[in-house]
């Protein structure tokens, strides 16, 4: 494993290796070009096979991966994303499996017509081509990034962060030889093998062409380094500062249901809610009830002054904590009043992931619906559904909160373009 590139003469070695890959990856794209869906199905399943044939190498790199992430100092929610088990391999395992068993995009009209002239066009999708994911500390995106790119029709360059490498290596070594198996060339599917900063480089240029869009996953500083340093396009969200906003007509037992599961089923992901807002007009009754049960339940709740009210437990809510993606056991709380309010706090200092409300007024959940501008709205629902598996998509490489091509979890079908296909007979234009 290679974490630092420490001379010149690596670093050309580094530039040289990453080029390569590129050309590559852009040889490989021709091939998958032809492939069948049933030989693309094939070989994903048999990568499937491999990741579970190859459970203990996995798992052995994953303990070097925690053990040097706990000597460290990271924090809990770091080596809950890091950390495999039997359980999370047969997730990963499944996950590449439920993928091989979507439809093939590849091919698909998705419009056709016929011009009065007579010319017959349809729009096709396509592959995007070559994809470069940069991700953090997540060892299943190694095998959903790739999974999801091969069923497009695309190649793909990973890169991880050195706190997944040895877990990440592990999986695409297996995911390689699974495909290879099946006639998949093993370029379709590349892993960076050096963690320096400079790999990052290498690929936000685009290795010369090779790379067509760039996916970030991981914190805001990687995000907004992609963001401000790619030349090629990037799908993007720089982090996931989700609300549940409590209506007035809410009913108290769903709204702990929902509130509880959206904080705390898993506090280190993307969709896990951040902020609570309780509308005003239900604060003496649901209030205290919704804050208690965050707290008993070992939630820290940073507040306003009407929340810190209620419980002698909350802490002061500063400026800052209404824009923190705590990604921890940890939620900013406010009483609002009423939707408009609730909507303007979202707009203010969401950032445009996923938002919630709860409420049994169907006119107030259509308004939070249509007028929040996040890529992913939900009524009397867990924000912790913000996964493209749960959305049917087999899995996600992330959670897309732009407006150009792709917006919410991109899938397979987010991963594909497309053409125009023109047939004619004879036909000119006059």
């Amino acid at each position: 494993m290679n974490r630092h590139v420490p001379n010149p003469a690596e670093k050309a070695k580094l530039v040289a290796e990453m080029r390569a890959m590129g050309r590559a990856a852009r040889g490989a794209v021709r091939v998958l070009g032809l492939m069948s869906a049933e030989q693309k199905a094939r070989a994903l399943r048999a990568a499937a096979a491999a990741i579970r044939a190859d459970l203990a190498v996995i798992l052995d790199a994953n303990d070097k991966d925690c053990a040097e992430a706990a000597a460290e100092g990271q924090n809990a929610a770091f080596l809950d994303r890091l950390k495999l088990d039997g359980a999370r391999v047969e997730s990963i395992a499944k996950s590449v499996e439920d993928i091989a068993a979507l439809p093939d995009p590849v091919g698909a009209v998705t419009a056709e017509w016929t011009q009065p002239n007579g010319l017959r066009i349809a729009r096709v999708r396509t592959p995007l081509g070559v994809v470069g994911v940069i991700f953090e500390s997540r060892p299943n995106v190694t095998a959903d990034a790739g999974a999801l790119c091969l069923k497009a029709g695309n190649a793909v360059i990973l890169r991880t962060g050195s706190g997944a490498l040895r877990s990440a290596m592990a999986i695409h070594a297996a995911m390689v030889r699974g495909l290879v198996s099946e006639g998949v060339p093993e370029a379709a599917i590349q892993l960076v093998p050096y963690a320096d900063r400079e790999a990052v480089g290498q690929m936000l240029s685009g290795l010369d062409g090779a790379i067509d869009v760039i996916i970030p996953r991981g914190g805001r500083s990687l995000v907004e380094r992609v963001q401000n340093e790619a030349r090629v396009p990037v799908f993007a969200h720089l982090d996931g500062n989700v609300h549940v906003y409590v209506h007035e007509k809410a009913d108290l037992d769903m709204a702990k249901k929902v509130l509880l599961n959206a904080k705390l089923r898993r506090t280190g992901i993307c969709g896990a809610a951040e902020t609570l807002l309780v509308d005003r007009a239900c604060a003496k009754t649901h209030l205290a009830p919704l804050v208690a049960v965050l707290l008993d339940a070992g939630c820290a709740v940073r507040g306003d002054e009407a929340v810190q009210a209620v419980d002698p437990r909350v802490s002061a809510a500063t400026e800052q904590d209404w824009a923190t993606e705590f990604l921890d056991k940890i939620i900013a709380a406010k009483v609002v009043d009423g939707l408009d309010a609730a909507i303007d706090h979202i707009e203010r200092y969401g950032s445009h992931h996923t938002d919630a409300i709860i409420s049994a007024d169907e006119a107030a959940a259509a308004r939070f619906l249509n007028e929040v501008d996040s890529a992913i709205v939900m009524h009397n629902a867990s924000t912790q559904f913000a996964d493209g598996g749960e959305f049917g998509f087999g899995a996600e490489i992330g959670i897309a909160t732009g407006r150009m091509h792709a917006r919410g979890p991109v899938g397979v079908e987010q991963l594909t373009s497309f053409k125009y296909r023109v047939v004619g007979d004879g036909t000119v234009r006059g």
